[in-house]
């Protein structure tokens, strides 16, 4: 069966990293979490007071700095999930809480940031072989994948899952502020000048809304193997 390129792209909170992990393991591909990546810089600019007073990204400090930060995916050998670790640590809990959901757009906005990143997702796809995700895999890293999946579903079910999730953790978290961020995220993600969210021309929607797990992975599934035996 030939390797392919599968890359998932979506709104926030659509649950296109599960999916895609799921997807990955069951076919014996290798996932690279895109989002992860751009959270990690937001990390970095947390952790390095890289944002002023207004929330803004000091972009002549970072752009000084990329070369400084270093993302890579090691497996978690009881798992067998993929960590996301920043200059040499695990940071996958770090990176998945509000602050820095609530920082990731406008750090991901910057043409320097996305371009350093892109050309990462590229070579760690040379191979193929990949389930990629993210907001723009399908339009701007791999405009040649083999299979595109678009996810949507409604702010609202994607708020509810963002909380559901964060009070899983023990995390604190309110409901109508996830739901404004959420909101916030999918206006700066479609409106910013590089790289914009959007659906690529031969990409297949999925509206999950009232999708359950097992339905989901099931017609990834189908879509993978129509992609493989073409």
């Amino acid at each position: 069966m030939k390797k392919i390129i599968i890359a998932i792209d979506g709104f926030s909170s659509c649950g296109k990293s599960t999916m895609a992990k799921d997807l990955a393991k069951e076919i014996g591909y290798i996932y690279i979490d895109s989002g992860a990546m751009y959270r990690a810089v937001t990390l970095y600019c947390i952790e390095h007071q890289l944002f002023d007073e207004k929330g803004q990204v000091k972009e002549e400090e970072l752009k000084a700095r990329m070369n400084d930060i270093h993302i890579s995916f090691r497996l978690n050998p009881e798992t067998q999930r993929p960590m996301t670790y920043l200059n040499g640590m695990n940071v996958e809990d770090r990176i998945r809480t509000m602050e820095v959901s609530s920082h990731v757009s406008p750090v991901a906005a910057l043409g320097f940031v996305r371009e350093a990143l892109v050309r990462l997702q590229q070579e760690m796809g040379k191979e193929k072989g990949i389930v990629m995700d993210g907001r723009d895999i399908g339009t701007a890293v791999f405009p040649q994948a083999e299979l595109k999946i678009f996810v949507t579903a409604s702010p609202e079910i994607r708020a509810q899952r963002r909380y559901d999730e964060l009070k899983a953790k023990g995390q604190e978290a309110s409901f109508d502020d996830i739901l404004y961020n959420v909101k916030e995220r999918d206006r700066i993600d479609q409106t910013r000048e590089i790289s914009p969210l959007r659906q690529a021309e031969d990409a297949i929607l999925l509206d999950n809304s009232h999708l359950t797990i097992q339905e989901q992975k099931e017609w990834l599934k189908t879509q993978f193997l129509k992609a493989t035996h073409a």
